[in-house]
């Protein structure tokens, strides 16, 4: 086998780890193809079969070791930029028809919303302005 066999090889193992990367979607198996990457490059380089084998595990596992716990990280934080029901918590809307613990409506962000008070001794009246604490459902929960 020559050079130019070794590292066209090294692609193919690298398109092969591709295949799971995409079907599972594990992060792994796409680190694993960068290092078979890596190990292609070393071999087109000339390296012989050994240091082509260090290429690879080396610098699979350092990216397994550095990428992996950044990304999981990553994947625990909470999104900054809030969408949906939950952009809306914490607004301000206006009172429409009273709302009390049974119900009302209010205007939030433009549309009309029926609503129930937190507190469900509290009543708020037409005009009045409330904070929006939560979303259940379509009904806003206000204070």
């Amino acid at each position: 086998m020559n050079d130019i066999d070794a590292w066209v090889w090294w692609l193919v193992a690298a398109a092969a780890l591709g295949i799971p990367l995409v079907v599972t979607a594990m992060p792994e198996f796409g680190m694993l193809a960068v290092g078979a990457v890596a190990a292609a490059v070393a071999s087109g380089f000339g390296a012989d079969l050994v240091v082509q084998v260090l290429v690879f595990a080396i610098v699979s596992v350092a990216l397994i070791a550095v990428v992996r716990p950044i990304a999981a990280r990553h994947r625990s934080q909470r999104p900054q930029l809030a969408t949906g029901v939950d952009a809306l918590k914490g607004r301000q809307a206006v009172v429409l028809e009273r709302v009390d613990g049974t119900g009302g409506r209010v205007k939030l962000a433009g549309e009309v919303w029926s609503a129930r008070a937190l507190d469900t001794g509290r009543a708020y009246e037409a005009g009045e302005e409330v904070d929006v604490v939560d979303i259940e459902g379509a009904t806003a929960i206000v204070m």
